[in-house]
């Protein structure tokens, strides 16, 4: 044995990864669950092949749990390269990679030697899709160059072929591009037809049915001209190319074991993904937690993992993480209870070793802007007493519902940031430099094309598609180009844009060095189309610090339109100016984070549940579990605010008014118990302790009345 491999706390087997001596046990640090979850399949001498649901609840250690376990299959012999791990965000998969590489490399006893090699095939559903389509390009009758539009770049270009198909919408609305694309999304994601997806997520468009159907015809086929993906055909031709049964064997025979987290969260083309990759469940983990499935809009389903163990003969085995290392007991008392009247779930009570005798509180106010200022004094209260405003969190059903809190916190000089808003993506500076970059990658992406050749002065809608379409009707790109003759205004800068391109197009130049090329020409087209340009110029900076990350262009363009910064830094001014400030956040952006203290507002009905919510039991169950996720983000305290009354505008019939709201239907009275029930302020207060006692009684409409008389 060579002496590299020879140390006092390791031994080699025939697979010559070395593994820890009986006497080091590098899973000391889980408790029961998590280490036969860990353990699954393995005893002194065989392998795991069975399919496993690991069920952990919130805050339960999942990501260590799973971490581990790539540890333990490494360590065991199974090649790194031969471990496809699926999340949701590449930070996570790089997070899951960093964690089990340590733990491998703790195991071993020296953490300066080299681990046994990377995880190649971590990442999300979609990079890895991307990674698989370009290597299978050519047996699926894809070229291996094509480009993926973002989100903004396929409602454009949904946009434009609704209007090459000349629907008539003046008798009626038409949906917008981006309704047309989100039901377009719904449809390829849910495997569901769209007759169905119109009348149970859209009921108003199903009179446009047909023209629909005509328009993602047509979109396809624009898309599959352009040589273009967008982020729905990603999982799209990778489903199709699992359905294919020389291809799936061969794909799925790449790897030993499958682990996907967040499995609550899949939907039904990711499920078929999987399914078909490992029919027989052989090598299959799966993390999840059917408690904090939220995300129906994006087409996920919680089926997918109810029904998981029944996928298999024999069925999935289940281990259930129910230790929770974030919450008091009391927090997770009232979040169980809540959670106890779901209809359909995996049974779990979450518990702790942290005790408490605060309970949560149910905060009574009498409207939305007592219900700011008390969050702003509490927020405030808890900052004097040393507890930093990052570690605090509000949580929201809507984005909207934060707009009075925002006044208050403006006014009371506490910075904030609110996660939710414009994408980095979407500031129109970045997609400026993207799509002339986009466009020298793949010239024949009419998206990206349209708005590179409109950048140059001169040059307008109606000379951009004329070009377009020149090249359209040309095999080679850079004689269209030379050849294509523009205003005589626009000769100068036109020149100087196709330098710019054969640079771009040729390949002597190398990665980021191109994108410094496209910023230098950009500069006075930012100095001359914005007035804030030198805000816009840090954007573009940021832009450049992440190309520096990237080996190629094609890496970069790929991994930006799948998993893009967060951002602008018109956004993130504000941690900038202030060392601390209070997080703002929809419940869905806040799913998987925690903070020591958390409110959240507006826990009535109509709010959550939503009243656009309520329409079957599933989305009355999904608004439940967004309760749910909210209350399980807090550590140390927990707060939800319930207003009285609504200050309601533009009411066709009444006008504008006060509509009174009671508790969420999701704690009723049997729960009261597991809350502190307050009242703010304390001039509301009565001697009887009546909490409809201490609001005024609501005002009778005299007017309202008279005119209800006569309708």
């Amino acid at each position: 044995m060579p002496d590299a491999l020879r140390d006092s706390d390791s031994v080699v087997p025939a697979s010559g990864v070395r593994v820890p001596r009986p006497g080091t046990d590098f899973l000391a640090s889980l408790n029961e669950e998590q280490r036969r979850a860990v353990e699954h399949g393995w005893d002194a001498q065989e392998k795991a092949d069975g399919p496993l649901l690991i069920i952990a609840g919130a805050g339960s250690g999942k990501t260590n749990t799973l971490a581990h376990r790539v540890a333990h299959l490494v360590l065991h012999g199974v090649d790194p390269q031969r471990v496809l791990l699926l999340t949701f965000s590449r930070r996570a998969a790089a997070d899951m990679e960093r964690r089990a590489t340590h733990l491998v490399q703790r195991a071993l006893g020296a953490a300066s030697r080299p681990s046994p090699g990377a995880l190649q095939w971590a990442g999300t559903f979609h990079s890895v899709a991307a990674r698989l389509l370009r290597e299978y390009a050519s047996r699926i009758g894809l070229a291996e160059s094509f480009s993926i539009l973002d989100r903004g770049d396929a409602e454009d270009l949904m946009a434009i072929v609704r209007q090459e198909l000349d629907v008539d919408v003046t008798k009626r609305r038409f949906p917008a591009k981006a309704t047309c694309l989100a039901i377009y999304s719904r449809v390829v994601n849910a495997e569901a037809a769209l007759s169905d997806v119109l009348e149970q997520a859209y009921p108003w468009c199903v009179p446009w049915a047909a023209e629909l159907k005509r328009l993602f015809a047509s979109y396809v086929r624009a898309k599959q001209a352009q040589n273009v993906l967008d982020y729905d055909d990603l999982l799209l031709y990778w489903a199709h190319m699992a359905a294919e049964p020389s291809l799936s064997r061969q794909i799925g025979e790449r790897f030993d074991h499958v682990l996907v987290d967040e499995y609550q969260d899949t939907n039904h083309l990711q499920a078929s993904i999987l399914l078909a990759l490992k029919p027989d469940g052989k090598g299959m983990t799966v993390v999840g937690d059917d408690a904090q499935s939220i995300y129906s809009f994006r087409a996920a389903t919680v089926r997918n993992i109810l029904d998981f163990p029944a996928q298999f003969t024999p069925p999935a085995r289940v281990v259930t993480l129910d230790r929770n290392y974030r919450s008091t007991q009391p927090i997770l008392d009232a979040s169980n209870a809540v959670i106890d009247f779901a209809r359909e779930r995996f049974t779990k009570n979450l518990w702790t070793e942290r005790l408490s005798s605060a309970k949560p509180r149910l905060v009574t106010v009498r409207d939305e802007s007592d219900q700011a200022r008390c969050v702003a004094e509490r927020v405030l209260e808890r900052r004097e007493g040393g507890m930093a405003l990052r570690s605090q969190a509000v949580l929201f059903r809507s984005s909207s519902h934060s707009a009075q809190l925002e006044i208050e916190l403006a006014r009371r000089d506490i910075p904030f940031i609110k996660y939710g808003g414009l994408k980095f993506l979407e500031a129109s500076h970045v997609k400026d430099v993207l799509a002339v970059v986009r466009w020298a990658d793949n010239p024949r992406n009419r998206m990206a094309g349209f708005r590179a050749a409109s950048l140059v002065p001169g040059i307008g809608t109606v000379t951009a598609n004329r070009l377009l379409d020149l090249l359209d009707a040309t095999p080679a790109a850079l004689p269209a180009l030379e050849a294509f003759k523009v205003a005589p205004s626009a000769m100068h800068d036109w020149k100087t844009f196709l330098e710019l391109f054969c640079g771009l197009r040729s390949t002597t130049t190398d990665w980021p060095a191109e994108l410094d090329f496209v910023m230098r020409w950009y500069e006075p087209q930012l100095e001359r189309l914005y007035d804030d340009a030198a805000v816009r110029q840090r954007d573009l900076v940021q832009l450049r610090e992440i190309a520096a990350t990237y080996p190629t262009r094609e890496r970069f363009l790929t991994d930006l339109a799948l998993d893009p910064p967060d951002a602008t830094s018109a956004e993130a001014g504000v941690p900038g100016k202030d060392d601390d400030y209070l997080i703002l956040s929809t419940i869905h952006s806040a799913k998987g984070q925690e903070w020591k203290a958390v409110d959240i507002l507006n826990v009535v009905d109509g709010c959550i549940p939503s009243d656009m919510a309520t329409g079957t039991t599933a989305e009355v169950e999904e608004e439940r579990r967004l309760l749910y996720v909210a209350m399980t983000r807090a550590k140390d305290e927990l707060s939800l605010l319930i207003p009285q009354r609504f200050y309601v505008h533009q009411q066709a019939t009444y006008g504008d008014r006060h509509v009174y709201a009671s508790r969420t239907r999701f704690i009723p009275d049997s729960l009261l118990d597991r809350f502190e029930s307050t009242v703010w302020p304390l001039a509301m207060c009565e001697s009887d302790g009546d909490v409809n006692a201490r609001l005024p009684a609501p005002p009778v409409d005299v007017a309202a009345r008279i005119r209800q008389a006569w309708d």
